[in-house]
């Protein structure tokens, strides 16, 4: 079927829009990059626009050696990676007796889990209970208050809903208890939603940022994302940190800012290409046969 004129106006005016929107969003981060791979002079004379002028590693090799970037990656990695998984294990535990219609006081619990999406406790109350259990400075105050995501379970429960019964009513007649139900044949077909989960709850703990400096004294275990706010927040911190080497005239701290910043979002964007995968995968097709 060939298409007419009006479709093919339609078309390239979409394919022309959805460039112009990816472009908005794309190019700020390649300001970024560029000014974080320029030479000093270029920098400063605001010659970096999309494409670097006198390629160098600079800036990033007196981000790693002149700051506590290194620590704070890893503090940035080890509090995401245990937020993801513990998050994950609780949504999955609360998600699924929540969808089946046999699950006792069903709509009660229902209920009551949306409530705390309207209504929470409040900051202070909050922080005087992780302090009353001696979780203040650690990363388990930060993953404790958001360990269940109202709106994440939610959509994982609907996702479980909308597993056949069919698959669930054989594998029970193979003699699969409901952990084993869970384990070997909802969760392989629920991997489209995990995966998208998983990177919910991954950006989230990635850019926590208030609640690191709430409950996070120490300053050891800051992570990347309250450092670099600093860094750009405290042009005189900066200059502290690398002052040795500012005085050799080499690098300006926008090259180290941006270095920073380049650090920051470059795990989200290497994650994600292997979860995106999993959004469009349609695994269950084909699962039940009439």
């Amino acid at each position: 079927m060939s298409e007419s004129s009006g479709d093919k106006i339609l078309r390239m005016f979409n394919i022309l829009l959805l460039f112009v929107i990816a472009m908005t969003c794309l190019a700020p981060v390649l300001n970024v990059l560029s000014i974080s791979l320029s030479g000093k002079l270029a920098v400063e004379s605001g010659k970096v626009l999309l494409w670097p002028i006198d390629w160098n590693l600079q800036s990033y090799s007196l981000l790693f050696n002149g700051t506590r970037i290194a620590r704070a990656l890893w503090n940035g990695i080890e509090m995401t990676v245990g937020g993801v998984v513990f998050s994950m294990v609780f949504t999955i535990c609360a998600a699924y007796p929540l969808s089946k219609s046999y699950f006792f006081g069903r709509r009660t619990y229902t209920l009551l889990i949306i409530f705390t999406m309207v209504f929470s406790g409040g900051l202070i109350p909050t922080y005087l209970t992780l302090k009353s259990l001696g979780l203040i400075n650690t990363y388990a105050a930060i993953w404790l208050p958001g360990l269940i995501s109202t709106y994440n379970m939610l959509i994982m429960r609907s996702y479980f809903e909308s597993i056949s019964m069919e698959i669930e009513d054989a594998a029970r007649i193979d003699g699969c208890n409901e952990w084993r139900l869970l384990q070997k044949i909802i969760l392989p077909l629920s991997m489209p939603v995990i995966a998208t989960l998983i990177l919910f709850y991954g950006v989230h703990y990635w850019n926590s940022f208030m609640s690191v400096l709430i409950y996070i004294s120490s300053t050891d275990k800051y992570t990347i994302t309250v450092l670099v706010q600093q860094m750009i927040q405290s042009q005189s911190l900066l200059t502290e940190t690398v002052q040795n080497d500012m005085q050799t005239g080499d690098i300006v701290p926008q090259g180290i800012l941006s270095a920073g910043i380049i650090v920051l979002i470059l795990p989200m964007v290497a994650v994600y290409p292997f979860l995106q995968k999993y959004f469009v995968k349609g695994v269950m097709l084909g699962s039940v046969k009439g």
